[in-house]
């Protein structure tokens, strides 16, 4: 995305008039115009040239029945084929399909960030391209988004998947995932989803975390529904995820637990942490002082090593709980701006 203005921020920093180099994100940007449209479909790609044209032409065909404006976001997460030629050739027939291209593959939820971060539409879509997804259940979720939701997941029933390596590891995963984090949303991993853009744009994505936005969006408060859609067997290709994906998921899952805990009153949680630290050193060091005290005044150097040790800790903890605690209160980490992220992106016009 030669020569764009990127303005950077996260928990309240700005970074302005930075120059985002083309090599760590985007490489070229085809951009639509015209006025804002109501709904902005983006879909990530990766080495699927063969349902391209078919997913065009499913999308096309569902927003048209619809009768509502949109525009196309297609995201090419570093495809080998030739994903992009393609969709290039379609962008310029038609201008409502956008297209971000990655210099190299960066995973599923770096593209649908960046998919999410350009699209320009009221309500946001994300679908696979993989033709496993169908186009002609967007309007169950538009429905929905005119009820009052501000997040609607899709919930793939009758998943046309394999029961070993797919379906058996995700409802395990959904299960874990909603113990974890109290939202109990049967299918987080299915990518059919629609947004309140106002809201998506402001919650940071990276690792797998596309599939922890309802848990993400939750500390905020906003109303979130599932629906059942349709799910299709893959027509081309493989699939480019499986088990070794599972590693990460739970690595995240941590993550998001720690922060919807901790995001609005660290000290408190810092202090319980610290306090089996604390006790173990007072027991610890009390039974270090009663020895010195004793007639003969020998101690337990490694019982004693232990004590101070577990005081550090504590001390460390507590100390740890403070500067969370300063960075919550006089920073601009608020739950009403909860791990915002913003980028601002001033394109360079393209005539096609």
């Amino acid at each position: 995305m030669g020569g764009a203005k990127v303005t950077t921020g996260f928990f309240g920093v700005q970074r302005r008039g930075q120059e985002r180099r083309p090599s760590e994100t985007y490489a070229d940007l085809h951009v639509g115009s015209g006025p804002q449209p109501k709904v902005s479909v983006i879909v990530p790609l990766y080495n699927e040239q063969e349902s391209i044209r078919p997913l065009y032409a499913a999308i096309v065909q569902a927003m048209g029945e619809l009768g509502c404006t949109y525009e196309m976001v297609f995201v090419d997460d570093g495809s080998r084929d030739d994903t992009v030629a393609i969709a290039t050739q379609i962008a310029q027939i038609d201008s409502r399909l956008r297209i971000v291209k990655f210099r190299r593959n960066y995973g599923q939820t770096p593209a649908m960030a960046a998919g999410i971060e350009h699209a320009r539409g009221e309500i946001l879509i994300t679908m696979d391209g993989d033709l496993q997804n169908d186009p002609a259940d967007i309007g169950l979720f538009l429905a929905k988004i005119d009820e009052g939701y501000d997040i609607v997941v899709g919930w793939r029933h009758n998943r046309q998947d394999k029961m070993v390596s797919r379906k058996i590891p995700s409802r395990i995963a959904n299960w874990l995932i909603g113990k974890v984090t109290g939202v109990p949303i049967k299918d987080n991993g299915c990518s059919l989803k629609a947004f309140r853009g106002g809201l998506i744009k402001h919650i940071p994505l990276y690792s797998e975390m596309h599939r922890f936005i309802p848990a993400m969006a939750s500390i905020a408060g906003p109303r979130i529904a599932e629906i059942k859609v349709r799910h299709h067997p893959r027509r081309f290709g493989e699939s480019k995820y499986g088990l070794s994906r599972v590693y990460k998921v739970l690595l995240d899952l941590m993550v998001i637990k720690t922060i919807a805990t901790f995001a609005s009153r660290p000290m408190r949680w810092f202090a319980i942490l610290s306090a089996p630290l604390l006790v173990g050193s007072l027991v610890l060091l009390g039974r270090t002082f009663f020895d010195l005290t004793a007639d003969d005044g020998h101690f337990s150097l490694p019982i004693a090593g232990t004590g101070v040790i577990f005081l550090a800790s504590a001390i460390i903890l507590l100390c740890s709980g403070a500067l969370a605690e300063l960075i919550y209160s006089y920073g601009d980490m608020r739950d009403r701006e909860f791990l915002r992220l913003t980028q601002s992106v001033r394109e360079r016009r393209k005539d096609h």
